[in-house]
């Protein structure tokens, strides 16, 4: 988990408006998400992958009564 120590810019009535962190914690913030993408990437390519290799109900049925699958 990253540690954060923001500090906040506010307006008159005291509403926060932007955030300020130290430059090394935004690197960490940059490169987590950079890992959170590539996971994302590789879990839709796994799936479409999956995806690709299915066949329909009455094929397999066919497959497995003729014993092409064990």
């Amino acid at each position: 988990m990253l540690e954060l120590h923001p500090d906040y810019i506010v307006d008159e009535s005291l509403n926060r408006r932007a955030v300020i962190l130290p430059y090394s914690e935004w690197e960490n913030i940059i490169e987590e998400m950079e890992e959170l993408d590539d996971i994302r990437a590789y879990d839709k390519a796994k799936a479409e992958a999956e995806a690709d290799e299915t066949i329909p109900f009455e094929q397999a049925v066919k497959e497995i009564e003729s014993g092409m699958v064990k």
